[in-house]
């Protein structure tokens, strides 16, 4: 969320108040709205623990109800930002080299999992196999695995 334009952070004061702001917006809402606040320092090639740490806690403390620090690559770095806060943690998943399932990162005590464009490059990803497979091999192996219509159609139905 708080992130200036040029792709570095903003300042943290900067940061919170935006987050503040949004808050109090969202409390006047006529519905229920969760807002998630994002230290963006991994994404933005900026991975200091301590500061993103330090910016959630200050977004939690201007109102945000789920705090989310997207890049964080290990467990021990999601463990010690989850310990900092006392507001639900959010983690994204699905990213290269970061492999937890959901059952470690509910021990650890993570709140919710996202997962991005993690499954739009998955198939993608099916898509660029199937396609080198028929160009260097001329064969169609690919469609084993692919999901069929009797499958599908079930699954909208319901």
């Amino acid at each position: 969320m708080p992130q200036a334009k040029n792709g570095a952070v903003y300042e943290l004061e900067h940061a919170a108040d935006r987050v503040r702001a949004a808050a109090e917006a969202v409390r006047k809402l006529s519905f229920r709205f969760t807002l998630t606040a994002r230290a963006e320092n991994f994404l933005v090639g900026r991975p200091d623990l301590k500061d993103t740490i330090k910016r959630l806690q200050a977004y939690q403390e201007a109102g945000a109800d789920v705090l989310y620090a997207p890049g964080l690559r290990n467990k021990e770095d999601i463990a010690a930002v989850v310990s900092s806060v006392d507001r639900p943690v959010n983690v994204i998943m699905g990213l290269q080299g970061v492999q937890l399932s959901v059952a470690k990162l509910s021990a650890i005590g993570v709140k919710r999992i996202s997962v991005g464009s993690a499954l739009s490059r998955a198939a993608l990803g099916a898509f660029l196999r199937a396609a080198r497979e028929m160009n260097d091999r001329g064969t169609f192996q690919f469609a084993e695995d692919a999901a069929n219509y009797k499958d599908i159609n079930q699954m909208f139905a319901e």
